[in-house]
Protein backbone atom coordinates (compact mmCIF):
# COMPACT_ATOMS: atom_id res chain seq x y z
CA UNK A 1 0.00 0.00 0.00
CA UNK A 2 1.07 3.31 -1.01
CA UNK A 3 2.33 5.65 1.85
CA UNK A 4 0.70 8.79 2.87
CA UNK A 5 2.52 11.76 2.40
CA UNK A 6 4.28 13.38 5.20
CA UNK A 7 1.64 16.15 5.15
CA UNK A 8 -0.72 13.63 6.12
CA UNK A 9 0.91 12.14 8.59
CA UNK A 10 2.01 15.12 10.12
CA UNK A 11 -1.58 15.72 10.59
CA UNK A 12 -2.77 12.78 11.93
CA UNK A 13 0.23 13.26 14.21
CA UNK A 14 -1.21 16.69 15.60
CA UNK A 15 -4.74 15.43 15.81
CA UNK A 16 -3.90 12.58 18.44
CA UNK A 17 -1.95 15.01 20.18
CA UNK A 18 -4.59 17.46 20.32
CA UNK A 19 -6.50 14.82 22.45
CA UNK A 20 -3.66 14.64 24.98
CA UNK A 21 -1.98 11.58 23.43
CA UNK A 22 1.55 11.77 23.45
CA UNK A 23 3.03 10.59 19.67
CA UNK A 24 6.91 9.90 18.42
CA UNK A 25 7.45 8.96 15.02
CA UNK A 26 7.59 4.99 13.47
CA UNK A 27 10.08 4.23 10.75
CA UNK A 28 7.97 5.02 7.53
CA UNK A 29 5.80 1.62 6.42
CA UNK A 30 6.64 0.16 9.77
CA UNK A 31 5.73 -0.25 13.39
CA UNK A 32 8.91 0.30 15.02
CA UNK A 33 9.95 2.76 16.61
CA UNK A 34 11.90 5.87 14.24
CA UNK A 35 14.11 7.24 17.17
CA UNK A 36 17.79 6.96 17.76
CA UNK A 37 18.91 4.07 20.72
CA UNK A 38 20.79 4.39 23.67
CA UNK A 39 24.17 3.39 21.51
CA UNK A 40 23.88 6.54 19.28
CA UNK A 41 22.46 9.13 22.04
CA UNK A 42 23.68 12.57 21.31
CA UNK A 43 23.11 13.52 24.71
CA UNK A 44 21.65 16.93 23.51
CA UNK A 45 18.02 18.31 22.86
CA UNK A 46 15.68 16.00 25.13
CA UNK A 47 18.16 13.42 25.53
CA UNK A 48 20.65 16.11 27.25
CA UNK A 49 20.35 14.88 30.82
CA UNK A 50 21.18 11.17 29.30
CA UNK A 51 19.15 8.96 27.15
CA UNK A 52 15.54 8.80 26.75
CA UNK A 53 13.55 6.34 25.35
CA UNK A 54 10.83 6.78 22.48
CA UNK A 55 7.67 6.47 25.52
CA UNK A 56 10.02 9.13 27.56
CA UNK A 57 10.43 11.34 24.28
CA UNK A 58 6.52 10.52 23.52
CA UNK A 59 5.30 14.58 23.41
CA UNK A 60 2.51 16.49 22.60
CA UNK A 61 4.34 19.61 22.00
CA UNK A 62 3.28 20.96 17.97
CA UNK A 63 6.48 22.60 17.27
CA UNK A 64 8.53 19.11 18.23
CA UNK A 65 5.74 17.38 16.16
CA UNK A 66 6.54 19.45 13.02
CA UNK A 67 9.68 19.59 13.06
CA UNK A 68 10.37 15.88 13.46
CA UNK A 69 7.96 15.10 10.85
CA UNK A 70 9.60 18.02 8.44
CA UNK A 71 12.01 15.11 8.18
CA UNK A 72 9.90 12.64 6.62
CA UNK A 73 6.76 10.57 6.13
CA UNK A 74 6.80 8.59 9.44
CA UNK A 75 4.05 6.52 10.68
CA UNK A 76 2.60 7.94 14.00
CA UNK A 77 3.01 6.06 17.14
CA UNK A 78 1.19 6.79 20.50
CA UNK A 79 2.85 6.01 23.97
CA UNK A 80 -0.18 4.37 25.79
CA UNK A 81 0.65 4.70 29.26
CA UNK A 82 1.87 8.34 29.69
CA UNK A 83 -1.24 9.53 27.17
CA UNK A 84 -3.35 8.52 30.20
CA UNK A 85 -4.82 5.24 27.53
CA UNK A 86 -5.47 1.23 27.88
CA UNK A 87 -5.94 0.17 24.40
CA UNK A 88 -7.48 -3.35 24.22
CA UNK A 89 -5.96 -5.00 21.37
CA UNK A 90 -8.38 -7.06 18.97
CA UNK A 91 -5.87 -9.20 16.50
CA UNK A 92 -6.60 -11.35 13.73
CA UNK A 93 -5.42 -14.84 13.63
CA UNK A 94 -1.74 -15.37 11.67
CA UNK A 95 -1.70 -17.13 8.01
CA UNK A 96 0.03 -19.73 9.99
CA UNK A 97 -3.03 -20.67 12.56
CA UNK A 98 -5.93 -22.98 11.37
CA UNK A 99 -8.81 -21.60 9.33
CA UNK A 100 -10.63 -22.89 12.88
CA UNK A 101 -9.04 -19.96 14.69
CA UNK A 102 -11.20 -17.32 16.29
CA UNK A 103 -10.48 -13.61 15.73
CA UNK A 104 -9.73 -12.07 18.79
CA UNK A 105 -13.00 -9.74 18.41
CA UNK A 106 -14.62 -13.27 18.56
CA UNK A 107 -13.01 -14.26 21.39
CA UNK A 108 -13.40 -10.62 23.35
CA UNK A 109 -17.29 -10.45 22.52
CA UNK A 110 -17.05 -13.95 24.27
CA UNK A 111 -15.22 -12.94 27.02
CA UNK A 112 -18.46 -10.17 27.66
CA UNK A 113 -20.60 -12.30 27.05
CA UNK A 114 -19.13 -15.07 29.66
CA UNK A 115 -19.17 -12.08 32.54
CA UNK A 116 -22.77 -10.62 31.70
CA UNK A 117 -21.24 -7.20 29.57
CA UNK A 118 -22.08 -5.85 26.97
CA UNK A 119 -19.10 -5.10 24.23
CA UNK A 120 -17.85 -1.57 25.61
CA UNK A 121 -18.56 1.69 23.41
CA UNK A 122 -15.39 3.27 23.10
CA UNK A 123 -13.22 5.11 20.04
CA UNK A 124 -12.27 2.32 18.13
CA UNK A 125 -9.55 1.89 15.28
CA UNK A 126 -9.85 -0.55 12.40
CA UNK A 127 -6.12 -2.03 12.27
CA UNK A 128 -4.29 -3.19 9.34
CA UNK A 129 -4.83 -6.42 9.97
CA UNK A 130 -8.41 -6.18 10.23
CA UNK A 131 -8.49 -6.14 14.07
CA UNK A 132 -9.96 -3.35 16.32
CA UNK A 133 -7.88 -0.85 18.67
CA UNK A 134 -10.41 -0.13 21.88
CA UNK A 135 -9.34 3.23 23.19
CA UNK A 136 -9.98 3.86 26.98
CA UNK A 137 -8.92 5.94 29.32
CA UNK A 138 -6.97 4.73 32.43
CA UNK A 139 -8.05 4.67 35.67
CA UNK A 140 -6.30 7.04 37.68
CA UNK A 141 -3.93 6.31 40.49
CA UNK A 142 -3.40 2.15 39.22
CA UNK A 143 -0.55 1.77 36.59
CA UNK A 144 -1.23 -0.65 34.43
CA UNK A 145 1.07 -2.45 32.21
CA UNK A 146 1.01 -4.47 29.03
CA UNK A 147 -0.75 -7.94 28.35
CA UNK A 148 -0.50 -10.83 25.91
CA UNK A 149 -3.70 -13.45 25.41
CA UNK A 150 -4.14 -13.01 29.36
CA UNK A 151 -7.94 -11.58 28.68
CA UNK A 152 -8.83 -14.19 26.17
CA UNK A 153 -6.95 -15.57 23.15
CA UNK A 154 -5.64 -13.13 20.59
CA UNK A 155 -6.62 -9.79 22.64
CA UNK A 156 -4.12 -8.04 24.62
CA UNK A 157 -3.52 -4.83 26.52
CA UNK A 158 -1.07 -1.71 25.88
CA UNK A 159 -0.89 0.90 28.71
CA UNK A 160 2.44 1.53 30.29
CA UNK A 161 5.71 -0.12 28.29
CA UNK A 162 3.34 0.24 25.54
CA UNK A 163 2.28 1.44 21.97
CA UNK A 164 -0.47 1.50 19.40
CA UNK A 165 0.16 2.55 15.90
CA UNK A 166 -2.35 5.79 15.38
CA UNK A 167 -4.92 6.24 12.47
CA UNK A 168 -3.33 7.80 9.09
CA UNK A 169 -0.53 5.41 9.41
CA UNK A 170 0.04 2.79 7.04
CA UNK A 171 1.90 -0.33 6.56
CA UNK A 172 2.20 -2.74 3.69
CA UNK A 173 -1.19 -4.74 5.58
CA UNK A 174 -3.01 -1.94 5.20
CA UNK A 175 -3.93 1.38 6.80
CA UNK A 176 -5.06 2.58 10.37
CA UNK A 177 -8.38 4.05 10.02
CA UNK A 178 -10.69 5.26 12.54
CA UNK A 179 -13.93 2.89 12.65
CA UNK A 180 -16.17 4.65 15.69
CA UNK A 181 -14.92 8.30 16.87
CA UNK A 182 -17.01 7.75 19.83
CA UNK A 183 -14.87 9.48 22.43
CA UNK A 184 -13.06 7.57 24.79
CA UNK A 185 -14.43 6.39 27.40
CA UNK A 186 -12.79 5.49 31.08
CA UNK A 187 -11.69 1.54 31.46
CA UNK A 188 -14.73 -0.61 32.69
CA UNK A 189 -14.40 -1.83 36.12
CA UNK A 190 -15.00 -5.30 35.16
CA UNK A 191 -12.11 -4.90 32.90
CA UNK A 192 -9.81 -3.18 35.08
CA UNK A 193 -10.26 -6.50 37.64
CA UNK A 194 -9.69 -9.02 35.12
CA UNK A 195 -6.31 -7.12 34.14
CA UNK A 196 -5.22 -6.49 37.94
CA UNK A 197 -6.21 -10.54 38.76
CA UNK A 198 -3.33 -12.47 38.31
CA UNK A 199 -3.29 -14.76 35.45
CA UNK A 200 -4.49 -17.99 36.27
CA UNK A 201 -2.38 -21.00 35.24
CA UNK A 202 -2.99 -22.72 31.80
CA UNK A 203 -5.55 -25.32 32.26
CA UNK A 204 -4.96 -28.85 32.63
CA UNK A 205 -6.20 -31.91 30.24
CA UNK A 206 -9.42 -32.65 30.88
CA UNK A 207 -8.67 -35.40 34.27
CA UNK A 208 -11.08 -38.48 34.50
CA UNK A 209 -13.23 -37.88 37.41
CA UNK A 210 -13.02 -39.69 40.40
CA UNK A 211 -16.54 -40.41 41.14
CA UNK A 212 -16.79 -41.65 37.55
CA UNK A 213 -15.67 -44.66 36.13
CA UNK A 214 -15.46 -45.38 32.38
CA UNK A 215 -12.26 -44.40 30.40
CA UNK A 216 -14.35 -44.53 27.14
CA UNK A 217 -16.54 -41.53 28.00
CA UNK A 218 -13.78 -39.59 28.77
CA UNK A 219 -11.97 -40.42 25.20
CA UNK A 220 -15.12 -39.74 23.60
CA UNK A 221 -15.56 -36.35 25.24
CA UNK A 222 -11.96 -35.33 24.91
CA UNK A 223 -12.13 -36.03 21.21
CA UNK A 224 -15.52 -34.14 20.37
CA UNK A 225 -14.07 -31.53 22.61
CA UNK A 226 -11.01 -31.43 19.56
CA UNK A 227 -13.57 -31.08 17.27
CA UNK A 228 -15.33 -28.43 18.37
CA UNK A 229 -12.02 -26.54 18.14
CA UNK A 230 -11.26 -27.56 14.88
CA UNK A 231 -14.47 -26.91 13.45
CA UNK A 232 -14.68 -25.20 10.10
CA UNK A 233 -15.51 -21.48 9.47
CA UNK A 234 -19.23 -20.70 10.39
CA UNK A 235 -20.23 -24.58 11.79
CA UNK A 236 -18.70 -23.78 15.23
CA UNK A 237 -22.51 -24.28 16.27
CA UNK A 238 -23.86 -27.33 14.33
CA UNK A 239 -20.63 -29.08 15.23
CA UNK A 240 -21.21 -27.81 18.92
CA UNK A 241 -24.68 -29.78 18.94
CA UNK A 242 -23.26 -32.66 16.97
CA UNK A 243 -20.54 -33.33 19.37
CA UNK A 244 -22.74 -33.12 22.60
CA UNK A 245 -25.61 -35.20 21.12
CA UNK A 246 -22.67 -38.56 20.47
CA UNK A 247 -21.36 -37.59 23.74
CA UNK A 248 -24.93 -37.66 25.57
CA UNK A 249 -25.50 -41.46 25.31
CA UNK A 250 -22.65 -42.12 27.78
CA UNK A 251 -23.90 -39.48 30.29
CA UNK A 252 -27.43 -41.25 29.92
CA UNK A 253 -25.59 -44.73 31.04
CA UNK A 254 -24.19 -43.08 33.73
CA UNK A 255 -20.62 -43.45 32.74
CA UNK A 256 -19.37 -39.72 33.25
CA UNK A 257 -21.35 -36.64 35.13
CA UNK A 258 -23.79 -34.29 32.74
CA UNK A 259 -22.20 -31.36 34.61
CA UNK A 260 -18.73 -32.56 33.62
CA UNK A 261 -19.73 -32.81 29.79
CA UNK A 262 -21.52 -29.93 30.06
CA UNK A 263 -18.56 -27.50 31.05
CA UNK A 264 -15.41 -29.07 28.47
CA UNK A 265 -18.17 -28.66 25.61
CA UNK A 266 -18.36 -24.93 26.95
CA UNK A 267 -14.56 -24.44 27.22
CA UNK A 268 -14.73 -26.02 23.80
CA UNK A 269 -17.04 -24.01 22.27
CA UNK A 270 -16.12 -20.75 23.68
CA UNK A 271 -12.59 -21.52 22.36
CA UNK A 272 -13.52 -22.06 18.98
CA UNK A 273 -15.77 -18.21 18.71
CA UNK A 274 -18.99 -18.86 20.14
CA UNK A 275 -20.93 -16.74 22.75
CA UNK A 276 -21.12 -17.88 26.31
CA UNK A 277 -25.08 -18.41 25.82
CA UNK A 278 -25.04 -19.64 22.30
CA UNK A 279 -22.83 -22.71 23.95
CA UNK A 280 -24.91 -23.08 26.73
CA UNK A 281 -28.62 -23.47 24.56
CA UNK A 282 -27.27 -25.90 22.19
CA UNK A 283 -25.19 -28.27 24.72
CA UNK A 284 -28.22 -28.02 26.76
CA UNK A 285 -30.71 -28.86 23.88
CA UNK A 286 -28.33 -31.66 22.37
CA UNK A 287 -27.68 -33.53 25.71
CA UNK A 288 -31.53 -33.69 26.52
CA UNK A 289 -32.43 -34.86 23.25
CA UNK A 290 -29.20 -37.53 23.20
CA UNK A 291 -30.30 -38.53 27.03
CA UNK A 292 -34.11 -39.03 25.82
CA UNK A 293 -33.49 -40.71 22.67
CA UNK A 294 -30.60 -42.99 24.07
CA UNK A 295 -30.88 -46.75 23.58
CA UNK A 296 -29.60 -49.13 26.34
CA UNK A 297 -25.86 -49.83 26.83
CA UNK A 298 -26.35 -53.66 24.63
CA UNK A 299 -28.51 -52.40 22.18
CA UNK A 300 -26.41 -49.53 21.00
Amino acid sequence: MTQPPSSALLSAALVAAERGWRVFPLRPGTKRPALHGEASCPRTGVCEGGHRRWEQRATTDPDRIRATWARGAFNVGIATGPSGLVVVDLDMPKPTDSTATPSGVATFKALCERTGQAVPETCRVRTASGGWHLYFTAPAGVRLTNTAGSLAPLVDTRAWGGYVVATGSVIPAGAYAVADDTPCVDLPEWLLNLLQTPTPAPAKALALPAVSGNRAALAALESECDNIRKAPEKQGNITLNRCAFKVGRFVAWGDIPRHVVEEAFQGAGEARGLTAAECRSTIRSALDSSIRKARPRDAA
